[in-house]
């Protein structure tokens, strides 16, 4: 068997903050700490080289020295640690007003996944989104008016349109945001989502201010179509090999990593 050295393109301070985070989710929840396979360093390298660059399982748990059923324990283990990290939306957009943010914006992507059979109460193919003709899961982004991702939602089939996953999930926390002076701006999936939550105007034939308007909410959110591009820069998430219900977890862990690389942690 040839063997080569690699490098993986993350600073050493992300893996030493990660290993840091497992060390003291270890100590929470371990009572046999000593019989751990792996070590902090190792299960944070293997998390890390999954994320991004999307590696095969069974590589990961061969350089590991671990067995590959051991090597999907950590990884799964790895990721919640991750996304725990992840601050709640009410405090993002606290720390946003407090910074002078003007607005935010809110988009939905879709997370390819693996083919699901599961059903919906209709019978539907409840993982399939029909928009996208693909398999995935529907995760709500909130990005700052640069365009940066600084929140991402919970996971919901791929088959829920984005405003019933907003809805659920991100709604609740805007209208606060926008009462207090900071609005949301979205795209045309979102009409009707209530006060402060700004959309573009729907027909062909609309007068001179309404196109005005369309026109400059579409100036404004064009940053934000960069936040989906910056999340699915992270290979795991181009298509998702894992249980889809895990897709919200993978999206949190891949946002955590990009904001220690942008310098905000």
């Amino acid at each position: 068997m040839l063997s080569y050295r690699a490098t993986l393109d993350i600073p050493l301070t992300t893996v030493a903050r990660v290993s840091r985070w497992l060390q003291a989710h270890r100590r929470r929840v371990d009572t046999r700490p000593w019989q751990r396979a792996a070590t902090c360093w190792t299960q944070a390298i293997l998390v890390l080289r999954w994320l991004k660059d999307g590696t095969d399982i069974d590589l990961l748990a061969r350089d590991a020295k671990v067995s590959q059923a051991t090597g999907y324990r950590y990884l799964h283990e790895a990721i919640g640690v991750i996304a725990a990290q992840l601050p709640d939306l009410p405090e993002v957009l606290a720390n946003g007003h407090a910074a002078g943010w003007a607005y935010v914006c809110l988009d939905g992507t879709l997370i390819s996944s693996t083919r699901s059979s599961a059903k919906s109460d209709a019978g539907h193919d409840l993982w399939y989104s029909g928009k996208h003709k693909r398999h995935g899961g529907n995760i709500q982004v909130v990005t700052d008016p640069s365009g940066f991702p600084v929140w991402v939602s919970p996971v919901e089939p791929g088959s829920t349109h984005d405003l019933s996953a907003a809805r659920l999930h991100v709604l609740p926390a805007l209208y606060p945001a926008a009462a207090a002076g900071m609005p949301t701006l979205a795209d045309k999936g979102y009409v009707g989502a209530g006060i402060g939550i700004h959309v573009p105007f729907k027909g062909a034939n609309l007068c001179p201010d309404n196109r005005t308007r369309n026109l400059l909410i579409s100036a404004l959110r064009a940053p934000a179509e960069r936040g989906n591009a910056l999340l699915k820069s992270v290979k795991a998430l181009r298509r998702v090999t894992l249980c889809p219900w895990r897709i919200g977890d993978i999206t949190a862990a891949a946002l955590v990593i990009l904001t220690m690389h942008r310098g905000r942690w």
